[in-house]
């Protein structure tokens, strides 16, 4: 190319896309050494600087400065210290003979050119798009592929709607009007992208919030969204002003507004409920109408065991397990719906290794530790820091109720720092998997506290948990794996 050529080619594409010059000015040095490539090595390491004054263009070369005796060198990619008078691992350029393009090379550097212009295109578009990330946009279906449907969202902006991110059982045909979560992705390769996703819980929040004055005014926050696409949503909603019943706006006069949300959903099942700060409440309040006779939690594993009587058993537990799923969704924690009779005879099995570790660590008789339990002591710490009238009733010397007391604190201590101990080994076990703190916790939350827990995640299972794109979540879950085939 002259540097007449290149210089014009800069402008009108530049003015044409609205892009900037130097976006130009790369797309075509990439392209050049793209289409120089086939003069040189395969392996060549090749660079061409254009003068974003005259349009003039050189073309260098790059050679790593490696060890000739080292069984790696490669005459191609490597150079010597004393050829290039560096030291080793430094980077030795030098400037090429430009070459002179013919119609293939011309061909192939006009693709390129024309490839990197679109990336950057698309880029400049994505940019514009990102202050609505996870907000509904609505658009007009353009095209429709066995995979995926295609959304004009503006004049200038398309965006790929995944068929596994409709309802079930939607159909689109072109021209079709459609309202859906504007996500932007990353994908490898390409970089960032426009998505559509109507399976996604953003997608309830969105349409409450358009039917809701109240959401918009923050008089009313959603605090939570638990969803089954096409099926059934629950969403905690809270109020910031007592005056307000939250449930009662979001249904609004006669249901009107919840039925526009469901409608546009296919006539998705939603549930409203009270937001509390108490998770115990609030799964009381995501399983009603079923009744909960008692909650057990346990905040290490945060799990509880929620004991319904029989009646309300397979109403708590919902169509294929459905309600109790998106109630543990909703409130974050793993429950567990047990009877009655199961959660009586789940006490007496706490209370009998209770018994056992209080006769063994405080060196009591059966009978008194027995008394202790039945005044409703559970753990070391209740009764280290219990007062000494509980005690009085069936321990007549005050110095026996403090060496109680004294080795229940040391006995709470030993918990504690097992407890400790057991964290630090679940973290050093998930070293090496690019897991922040946020991460780890969360995976602790549903029980994956190593990494054969998390090895036996399938990719959707790692995804529910935490924000992971689909192929880290596969590189991830491979990662945790390859201590089994060692």
């Amino acid at each position: 190319m002259q540097s007449n050529e290149i210089l014009a080619v800069v402008e009108s594409v530049s003015t044409e896309k609205g892009l900037d010059e130097s976006v130009i000015f790369e797309a075509i040095e990439t392209a050049i050494a793209s289409a120089s490539q086939r003069h040189f090595h395969e392996d060549a390491d090749l660079f061409v600087t254009i003068d974003r004054d005259t349009g003039d263009y050189t073309t260098h070369r790059n050679w790593i400065v490696f060890d000739d005796t080292n069984e790696e060198f490669h005459h191609e990619t490597h150079i010597t210290p004393d050829k290039s008078n560096m030291e080793l691992g430094a980077t030795f350029s030098k400037e090429q003979d430009n070459i002179k393009f013919g119609r293939i090379e011309t061909q192939a550097a006009r693709q390129v050119m024309l490839q990197k212009v679109r990336e950057a295109e698309r880029k400049k578009i994505v940019e514009q798009f990102r202050s609505q990330h996870n907000k509904l946009v609505s658009g007009s279906v353009k095209r429709v592929t066995r995979d995926n449907i295609i959304v004009d969202i503006t004049h200038e902006a398309e965006a790929l709607l995944p068929r596994d991110r409709l309802m079930p059982g939607e159909i689109y045909k072109i021209n079709d009007r459609i309202r859906a979560i504007l996500q932007i992705v990353e994908v490898e390769g390409r970089g960032p992208q426009l998505m559509l996703n109507r399976s996604c819980p953003e997608m309830v929040t969105e349409l409450f919030s358009i039917e809701v004055p109240e959401i918009n005014e923050d008089v009313i926050e959603i605090r939570g969204v638990a969803r089954d696409a096409g099926s059934r949503s629950k969403i905690a909603v809270k109020t910031n002003d007592g005056r307000i019943d939250p449930v009662g706006a979001c249904v609004g006069m006669r249901g009107s507004r919840v039925q526009a949300v469901s409608s546009e959903l296919g006539n998705e099942r939603i549930d409203i409920i009270i937001y509390d700060d108490n998770p115990a409440q609030l799964v009381i309040n995501a399983l009603s109408p079923a009744k909960v006779e008692s909650i057990v939690m346990d905040e290490d594993s945060r799990s509880m065991d929620i004991a319904v009587n029989e009646d309300n058993l397979a109403l708590a537990i919902g169509s294929r397990g459905q309600n109790i799923r998106l109630a543990s969704k909703l409130v974050g924690w793993n429950l567990n719906i047990i009877s009655n009779e199961e959660a009586e005879a789940k006490v007496k099995v706490d209370e009998t290794e209770f018994l056992a570790k209080i006769i063994d660590a405080l060196e009591l008789k059966e009978d008194i530790a027995e008394k202790i339990i039945s005044s409703g002591f559970t753990t070391f710490d209740d009764i280290a820091y219990a007062d000494n009238k509980i005690f009085s009733e069936y321990i007549d010397s005050d110095e026996e109720i403090n060496k109680i007391k004294s080795a229940a604190e040391d006995a709470a201590l030993l918990e504690a720092m097992g407890a400790v101990t057991e964290e630090e080994d679940n973290v050093e076990s998930l070293a090496g998997l690019n897991l922040n703190e946020d991460n780890i916790v969360k995976l602790a939350s549903k029980g994956i506290k190593n990494k054969d827990d998390l090895a036996e995640l399938s990719i959707d299972e790692l995804q529910e948990i935490i924000d992971i794109s689909e192929d880290d979540a596969s590189k991830m879950i491979m990662k945790a794996r390859e201590h089994w085939f060692d």
